[in-house]
C-alpha cells in the first residue's frame, strides 16, 4: 500500500529514517566537539598547538574518507536496495564509536593509540559516505512530490538532533563528574554511549520495507548493473554530478560547517570563550536550527529549491567578515581593544616561515617564526609580519620585545618545551598589555552574540533545509544513491571537513584571526555563480521523470 493511501507510513518512514541519521551523527559528531581533549589524551607527545592542529586533521580524516564511503554504499544501494545499504553503515559506525570509547590512550600505549583511533575514524567516515544518500533517498521515495521538501527536511534536521545529542551528553558527563574525571577518563562515556544508540537504530530501522521506487525498478528488471560506469561515465548524469557538487555542495561545505564547526574553533581558541560556554551557545544554535530545516524545506516546496538554498548562500556571504568581527566584539570586547590599542608584530627572516597546514600533525614546525606565529595563532592574536634584517625573530607588543630561539634540529621532548616556554612567555608580555587570557562572561554582551549566531544559522539552515529533496530531485532512480552521495560527500567532506585545519594555516600564514573565512568565503561564492548559471528548478517533480 503506498504512502498515499496509509498516512501514517509516511510519518514512520521519517521518524526511522531520521533516528537512525541523527544517531549516526551523534556518533561522528562527538569527536569534533571533544577536539580539545581529545588533543590531550591521544597526542600528549606533541606541544599543544600541535596536538590541537592533529585532532582538527584527525577530525579532518573521517570526512576525507566519506565519498569512498559514498561510493562503496551507493553501488550497495543501487544495486541492492536502500534499506539494506543503511543498515550496515548504521552498525559500522556504532560499532566504530563504541570502540573509540575502549582505545588506551597515549600514556598508556604510545603511538598504538592514536594510529588506532586513525583506523576507527576512517571507519567513521566510510559509513557516514553511506549513511546520508541511503536516508534522505529513502523518505523523498516515499513522499508525495509536492511535499517532499519538508518530508525531507526531517532528515536534514537529524543532524541537528544529532549534534545536540552530543553536546547534551558530554555537559551533562562534565557536569556530574567534573573537568578533572572527564578529562582522565569521562570523555569515553560519549562514545560508550553510541552502544545504546547503535541498538535502537537497527531495532527501528530493520521493520523498515524497501522503498518503493526501487521495489518497482526491480520488479521491471530496470536496476542498474554497473552504477558507477552509468553515473559517471555518461555525459548527463556526469554533468548533473558536476552541477551538484559546484552549484550546491561546495556552499554546503563552506557554510554548514562554518557555522557550526570552524564557530567553536573561533569562539574557543581564537576568542578564548570557555568551553563549558561554547557548548550551551552550539546547543541554542542546534536547538533553533532543528525547526528551521524542516521549515525552509517546506518553503521551497511553495517557492522552489534554488531560490531558497541561492538566499542562504547570499545571506552567508553578507555575513561572514562582519558577523565574525561582531562575534569577536560580543564574546571578547576586551581582547578586540587589545588588538586595536597595542597591535603584535613578528619581526623575523621570512624565508624561514611555514606554510603551517598539517593535516595530520605530524609536521614539526621548528623555525623561531613558526613557533612565534603558531604561539599567537593559538592565543587568538592578531599580529603583522615584518622583515629582520639580522635573520633574529622578536615578537612585539606595542614596546615590549620576547625573543624567539629557533628549535632546529632539537628532539621532539626539548622543542615542545622550547615552544611551551615561548608560548608562556609571549602570554606573559600579552597580559601586561592588556590582553585577556580568557574571556569574561561577565563583560560580553550575550544578546549581540547569539543574534548573530542564529543568523548564521538562518544562512546554514536556508541553504540545508531544500538541499536533500533538490539533489533528490537531480538524478534518475537507477543510479540515484551513487550520484548523489558522491558530490555530497565531496562537498561536505572536503569542503567542510577540510575548514578548521585550513582556516588555522590561512590565520598563521597571515596573522588574521580572521584570514580563515576567505575559504568559505570563495566556496560559497562559487556555488552561487554555479548555481544562477546551471542549477535548474526541481520543486514537485515525479521522481520518475527525472
Amino acid at each position: 500500500m503506498t504512502a498515499e493511501h496509509k498516512p501514517w507510513s509516511m510519518a514512520r518512514v521519517i521518524i526511522a529514517s531520521s533516528a537512525g541519521t541523527a544517531f549516526e551523527w551523534y556518533d561522528f559528531f562527538i569527536f569534533g566537539s571533544l577536539a580539545t581533549t581529545i588533543s590531550k589524551v591521544f597526542f600528549a607527545g606533541l606541544d599543544p598547538t600541535a596536538a590541537l592542529i592533529a585532532a582538527l586533521g584527525l577530525f579532518a580524516a573521517g570526512f576525507a574518507f566519506r565519498p569512498l564511503g559514498a561510493i562503496i554504499f551507493g553501488v550497495v544501494g543501487d544495486r541492492l536496495g536502500r534499506k539494506g545499504a543503511f543498515l550496515v553503515t548504521v552498525s559500522l559506525m556504532g560499532a566504530a564509536t563504541f570502540a573509540i570509547g575502549l582505545l588506551p590512550t597515549y600514556a598508556s600505549a604510545g603511538a598504538v593509540a592514536p594510529a588506532l583511533l586513525i583506523f576507527l575514524r576512517i571507519l567513521q567516515g566510510i559509513a557516514l559516505g553511506g549513511e546520508y544518500g541511503g536516508a534522505a533517498i529513502y523518505v523523498a521515495e516515499h513522499a508525495p512530490n509536492d511535499k517532499r521538501g519538508a518530508a525531507t527536511g526531517w532528515i536534514q534536521s537529524s543532524a541537528s538532533f544529532g549534534l545536540l545529542a552530543a553536546l547534551l551528553v558530554i555537559l551533562a558527563t562534565r557536569t556530574w563528574i567534573g573537568e578533572e574525571a572527564f578529562a582522565a577518563w569521562g570523555w569515553r562515556v560519549p562514545f560508550l554511549m553510541s552502544l545504546v544508540l547503535l541498538g535502537i537504530s537497527v531495532w527501528m530501522r530493520a521493520k523498515l520495507a524497501e522503498s518503493p521506487a526501487f521495489k518497482k525498478l526491480k520488479e521491471d528488471g530496470q536496476v542498474t548493473k554497473a552504477p558507477l560506469r552509468e553515473a559517471f561515465g555518461q555525459r548527463d548524469n556526469l554533468h548533473r554530478v558536476l552541477v551538484a557538487f559546484f552549484a550546491i555542495m561546495c556552499a554546503q561545505g563552506a557554510v554548514w560547517y562554518a557555522t557550526f564547526f570552524y564557530m567553536q574553533v573561533f569562539l574557543g581558541r581564537s576568542l578564548g570563550v570557555p568551553e563549558p560556554t561554547v557548548n550551551l551557545l552550539l546547543i541554542i544554535m542546534t536547538l533553533v536550527s532543528a525547526p528551521l530545516y524542516v521549515f525552509f524545506g517546506w518553503l521551497s516546496d511553495r517557492v522552489g529549491r534554488k531560490p531558497v538554498m541561492v538566499g542562504g548562500m547570499l545571506l552567508a556571504l553578507a555575513l561572514y567578515f562582519p558577523g565574525f568581527h561582531l562575534i569577536a566584539q560580543a564574546a571578547n570586547p576586551a581582547l578586540v581593544a587589545a588588538h586595536r590599542a597595542t597591535p603584535v608584530t613578528v619581526s623575523t627572516n621570512l624565508a624561514n616561515c611555514a606554510v603551517q597546514f598539517d593535516p595530520i600533525g605530524t609536521a614539526k614546525f621548528s623555525s623561531a617564526c613558526d613557533i612565534a606565529k603558531s604561539a599567537l595563532a593559538a592565543k587568538g592574536i592578531s599580529y603583522r609580519t615584518k622583515f629582520s634584517p639580522d635573520d633574529r625573530t622578536r615578537v612585539f607588543v606595542g614596546r615590549e620585545m620576547v625573543a624567539v630561539s629557533s628549535g632546529d634540529g632539537l628532539p621532539g621532548p626539548e622543542l615542545k618545551a622550547l615552544k611551551t616556554e615561548t608560548g608562556t612567555r609571549i602570554g606573559a608580555v600579552l597580559a601586561a598589555n592588556g590582553y585577556p587570557k580568557t574571556a569574561d562572561p561577565a563583560s560580553a554582551n550575550m544578546p549581540l552574540l547569539i543574534a548573530v549566531l542564529l543568523l548564521f544559522v538562518v544562512a546554514a539552515t536556508a541553504l540545508y533545509g531544500p538541499q536533500a529533496a533538490a539533489l533528490v530531485e537531480m538524478f534518475p532512480t537507477r543510479i540515484r544513491y551513487t550520484a548523489m552521495s558522491l558530490p555530497y560527500h565531496l562537498g561536505t567532506g572536503w569542503v567542510g571537513g577540510f575548514l578548521p585545519v585550513t582556516g588555522f594555516a590561512l590565520v598563521a600564514i597571515t596573522g588574521n584571526i580572521y584570514a580563515a573565512l576567505w575559504y568559505p568565503l570563495f566556496f560559497t561564492a562559487l556555488s552561487v555563480v554555479c548555481a544562477l548559471l546551471f542549477l535548474k528548478e526541481t520543486r514537485g517533480k515525479p521522481l520518475e521523470e527525472c
